[in-house]
């Protein structure tokens, strides 16, 4: 019985030490994100995208064409844990053309 005993206390003592020296368990202090990027397509349609982010603090926009003819855009902010604050506008004027 003491010789299970110390088996298991072995095996348990292996499994703690290589669980630690598993990539992603260390404790080593993490960059901040930096970034930024954009893109632009306007080939019979037209959207974009444009965000950069430095740490917590990420801002961006982005512009859709809607199917009648007005262009959504989008820009938004996130700070940290604040959450996704957005504000939505729409350039041109909407256009319905007669059924035919």
């Amino acid at each position: 019985m003491v010789f299970k005993t110390i088996l298991i206390l072995l095996l348990v003592a292996v499994a703690v030490v290589s669980s630690s020296q598993l990539p992603g368990y260390h404790s080593e202090p993490q960059t901040p994100a930096n970034y930024e990027f954009q893109y632009a397509v306007r080939d019979g349609n037209d959207y974009g995208h444009h965000e950069t982010r430095d740490g917590d603090y990420t801002q961006g926009s982005y512009t859709v064409q809607l199917p009648d003819g007005r262009i959504q855009r989008v820009t938004y902010t996130v700070d940290g844990d604040s959450g996704f604050v957005a504000k939505v506008t729409y350039e041109g004027e909407a256009q319905y053309p007669a059924y035919a």
